[in-house]
């Protein structure tokens, strides 16, 4: 069960358009909050907002691009006038999968971006008043890839595993705040995104 009040009256979902995201912001909704949805694709992004909305809840959508180092200040602007309870970033991807000695590190960077940097800027905004308040919830969307090297994996397993011990250490700095923060740990999902990078969820 979802504390509303705890967590309410806005939920602001980072990758909140398809997949795990989608099923966070129908679920949340279920429960009666407000929603503030981004993502990149403003096609599925408007889907599930119209989804949401048919359960009776209010909805506000921003097609943003996370790799755009502007994009977290014009977010913060768009919902300067909510009281946001609950932030979950789910925007995390793996960009680049290349031999780290064989790729420009530009290319990298853009990996570090979406998984670290844009994360801890919405976390910092949205957190701050959260412990000011005493009360609200941060929920980081891990991977499996944050527990073990793997190939063509350097920078996006290192930044998963910085996800992780960052959910931990920001757990002890807030719990005396009764602000909530959790790592929800994924392993391969049957989403979009992991279908258009072609895995086989229906095979043998």
């Amino acid at each position: 069960m979802i504390d509303v009040v705890k967590y309410g009256p806005w939920a602001v979902i980072a990758g909140g358009s398809e997949g795990v995201g989608a099923e966070f912001a129908v679920q949340l909704a279920r429960a009666g909050l407000n929603l503030v949805l981004i993502a990149r694709k403003p096609g599925p992004l408007e889907e599930t907002a119209a989804r949401c909305r048919e359960i009776d809840v209010e909805v506000r959508v921003q097609s943003a691009d996370l790799l755009d180092p502007q994009s977290v200040a014009r977010i913060c602007e768009d919902t300067a006038d909510l009281e946001v309870g609950l932030l979950i970033y789910n925007a995390g991807a793996s960009t680049c999968n290349e031999l780290f000695l064989e790729t420009d590190l530009r290319d990298f960077q853009k990996v570090t971006d979406l998984n670290v940097t844009r994360m801890l800027e919405l976390v910092q905004h949205y957190g701050r008043p959260m412990a000011a308040r005493g009360r609200g919830g941060i929920m980081l969307v891990g991977s499996l890839s944050g527990y073990m090297g793997a190939w063509r994996h350097t920078i996006y397993a290192g930044a998963k595993a910085f996800s992780r011990m960052f959910a931990e250490s920001l757990w002890l700095e807030l719990r005396d705040r009764n602000v909530d923060v959790l790592e929800l740990v994924l392993g391969v999902t049957r989403t979009p995104a992991m279908e258009r990078i072609g895995l086989n969820f229906d095979a043998p």
